[in-house]
């Protein structure tokens, strides 16, 4: 490897700490989308004047609309992201995003909420699959799952700010300027992204834009692959192996098939225990005030939680903590339909952050790191797209079960058994194969091009 001046280091140091910043800050609104939902269903149940009359199932249904927006801005951003860059879409969908949280909140029928919360899903979901693979792309190796870990953070961490701003709005205020403050990333992070976020060198370098690539390490300090492709990729090459091409041959197609897997499981408990928790928790006999601190409560231990073990993922390997992680959430799920006392239901909700949203957040950064530059970005928008199914079953299992009077116990025990398969998923994922090689990246080279051209 060649050597690095001090100055590239701290260019490199200050680059990536714009890109893990902006796309933490970018995720905060992402949690706070997912969270928010959930603390204003109760009043939507019980007051029908605010939207008309609305049933658990039709809730848990609505909820849904947002996840499958996800979905489709997820994969859409994956067959793109690999090909248009990592930049434009995270700044096309900060603005997406943000006219669907507004647009939202002027609504008055459950219908066009339930139009809005798909729209405002599609930005969310965008910007999910794209700031994984940006940040992989900047982090250095030592500190990709922490780094990763630091940014899906903002997930959590905007879920602990909507259960606050719902905690402290006064009922008078009602539900709307929620969605209001959601739509705050149009003015206050999109212009600051605008300057500050970069592209991804590695990305313009997998393109085969070298010497643009070139610029941009001089202007990051972000360094080049060791060895970058020589030659240039025809269209037909790049087709077939970048992006969604090359998740669907070898080597790539089995563990793409179980991290899919993996994050369809964690994102069913993410978005079922966010959206049904403080129902649940009501449902058992707490107020609406204790139901919605046990909600704060989860979302604070995933990011404490999920970033102690990130720096356990940098030492170890991602695989075995998301396995580790998995079985504790299947353990605390389990006991928490026990008459514990208070003290200890507020422990286990905070351990099952961890085991839940927490590890969301280390799916995301196993995944990110898990694929070649080529293919990142559909990796991580696959991920996220097929995990978002999870998420748009979560809330209608939940809301299901409500509606059949099964309380939360129930919903509990099936969340446990799915988090006891994710392991058991987790445990099946073949070890990354990282030799980057990929002779079809060039038109017909040598040999010896071929064997020293190095795929990112």
């Amino acid at each position: 490897m060649s050597r690095t001046t001090f100055a590239d280091n701290a260019l490199r140091r200050r680059s990536t700490t714009w890109v893990v910043v902006l796309s933490m800050l970018a995720l905060v609104f992402d949690g706070y989308d997912l969270v928010v939902y959930g603390t204003v269903v109760p009043t939507l149940l019980k007051d029908p004047s605010q939207l008309g009359p609305l049933t658990p199932t039709q809730a848990g249904a609505l909820g849904s609309y947002a996840l499958i927006g996800v979905l489709v801005g997820a994969l859409t951003a994956g067959a793109i992201g690999d090909w248009i860059g990592r930049r434009r879409v995270v700044l096309v969908n900060l603005a997406w995003f943000s006219i669907g949280m507004g647009a939202t909140a002027l609504t008055s029928s459950v219908q066009t909420f339930g139009i809005f919360r798909f729209f405002t899903g599609i930005g969310v979901g965008a910007l999910v699959a794209t700031v994984g693979a940006l940040v992989a792309e900047f982090a250095p190796a030592e500190k990709r799952n922490l780094l990763n870990a630091v940014v899906y953070s903002g997930v959590p961490a905007g879920g602990v700010l909507a259960a606050l701003v719902a905690l402290v709005l006064p009922d008078s205020a009602g539900w709307r300027p929620l969605f209001w403050i959601g739509a705050l990333p149009i003015v206050v992070l999109l212009p600051l992204a605008i300057v500050k976020l970069p592209e991804s060198p590695r990305w313009l370098v997998a393109r085969g834009r070298l010497e643009a690539a070139r610029e941009l390490s001089a202007r990051t300090g972000v360094p080049l692959p060791e060895a970058a492709p020589t030659v240039q990729a025809s269209p037909a090459a790049y087709a077939s192996h970048v992006g969604f091409g090359a998740l669907v041959r070898r080597p790539l197609a089995w563990p793409t098939l179980l991290l899919g897997t993996m994050s369809f499981g964690g994102l069913l408990l993410t978005y079922g225990l966010n959206t049904w928790l403080p129902q649940i928790m009501q449902g058992n006999g707490y107020g609406k005030s204790y139901s919605l601190t046990f909600l704060l409560v989860l979302n604070l231990g995933a990011i404490v939680g999920g970033l102690l073990a990130s720096r356990v993922a940098d030492r170890r390997g991602a695989k075995p903590v998301v396995a580790t992680t998995f079985v504790l959430a299947a353990a605390t799920l389990a006991i928490l339909p026990l008459k514990l006392p208070f003290a200890a239901v507020v422990a286990a909700v905070a351990i099952a952050g961890v085991g839940t949203i927490g590890t969301q957040v280390l799916i995301y950064g196993l995944v990110s790191n898990y694929y070649p530059t080529r293919a990142r970005a559909a990796g991580v928008a696959w991920c996220a797209g097929f995990g978002r199914l999870g998420g748009i079953v979560g809330p209608v299992i939940g809301g299901a079960l409500v509606s059949a009077g099964v309380g939360g116990t129930t919903a509990f025990y099936v969340f446990a058994g799915v988090s006891l398969l994710g392991a058991l998923v987790t445990s099946l994922v073949p070890q990354a194969r990282h030799e980057e090689a990929s002779p079809v990246l060039a038109d017909s080279p040598t040999p010896a091009t071929a064997a020293s051209t190095v795929a990112v």
